[in-house]
């Protein structure tokens, strides 16, 4: 068997040792092109030059991995590669879109624009980067000239709302994240991200003690329990804010805009939905409102 290759930076001999590792692992983080080819195979003579052109070209948005069937037989059964030239993209660790035969290079150029982050997603990704080492003020900037870009990229206002949240504008981030629509899958994060951030006002300033004696003083006190809910929120106690806020929508759901309510299903995005703590929870949401 012949051993990995790195014949470019871009592009690589993978075989059936390494096709984990080059191929599936790698994925992970950018996407992996795999050529199944043979030396006797003249369409693979005419798509290998084009994808290696391509892979130069667009440095480092995907990487061109090449696998000699005759070599490797048994990857080339394990993906149903039945002609060659046979391309395969992975993305996380999957085969994410593909095509056989040897296409024209702007055919393979459009079929690679499918799969590779577009301008402004990379603006993005930059953005996030650019956040997670603090510079928030650089990091709205960023998603702001993306958005200026793309109106309706959801994922660059998650990211502002976010930034503008941790910056302590909160009118501004709510804007943002509020007009990200409800059907879009963003919209999940952004309402988890409102949570928080409204937790965070509610429990600004507050102790759980002082709350708890105001409590126990008048339990109707449904601004102190509201306020108490959302402190636990803050400090990750999701059992405890869940049943502080489902008290608040037993005794008045108004509170808040329903905000008691919405609250608990924001908490369910952030805990997940598939938790014993989220099932349970929602079922006794039901109860009281039905």
């Amino acid at each position: 068997m012949p051993t990995s290759v790195t014949t470019h930076h871009y592009v690589i001999d993978v075989d059936e040792q390494t096709f984990a590792t080059d191929v599936l692992e790698r994925s992970k983080t950018v996407p992996v092109v795999v050529d199944f080819w043979a030396a006797w195979c003249g369409p693979c003579r005419m798509l290998g030059p084009i994808l290696e052109k391509l892979a130069n070209e667009y440095k480092g948005q995907f990487v061109l991995a090449k696998v000699d069937v005759d070599q490797n037989q048994q990857l080339a059964r394990q993906y149903y590669v039945q002609g060659i030239p046979a391309v395969k993209a992975f993305k996380d660790g999957r085969v994410a879109n593909e095509f056989t035969g040897a296409l024209p290079e702007p055919q393979v150029r459009q079929w690679l624009n499918s799969l590779v982050p577009s301008e402004v997603e990379l603006m993005v990704k930059e953005a996030f980067q650019l956040e997670t080492q603090g510079r928030q003020s650089a990091a709205e900037e960023r998603y702001r000239a993306a958005l200026a870009r793309q109106t309706d990229l959801y994922a660059a206002k998650v990211g502002l709302g976010r930034v503008l949240f941790q910056q302590g504008a909160f009118e501004q981030g709510l804007e943002v994240l509020e007009s990200i629509p409800a059907a879009a899958p963003e919209r999940r994060v952004a309402d988890a991200l409102i949570a928080a951030a409204q937790f965070q006002q509610h429990a600004a300033g507050q102790s759980e003690a002082d709350l708890k004696a105001k409590l126990e003083a008048n339990p109707g006190d449904v601004a102190s329990r509201y306020a108490l809910a959302s402190l636990y929120a803050t400090q990750q106690q999701f059992v405890q804010a869940l049943d502080e806020f489902l008290e608040v929508v037993r005794r008045n759901r108004q509170y808040e805009d329903d905000g008691a309510r919405k609250a608990m299903l924001a908490l369910f995005t952030v805990i997940g939905e598939n938790t014993d703590t989220v099932r349970t929870y929602r079922q006794k949401l039901a109860n009281v409102l039905f």
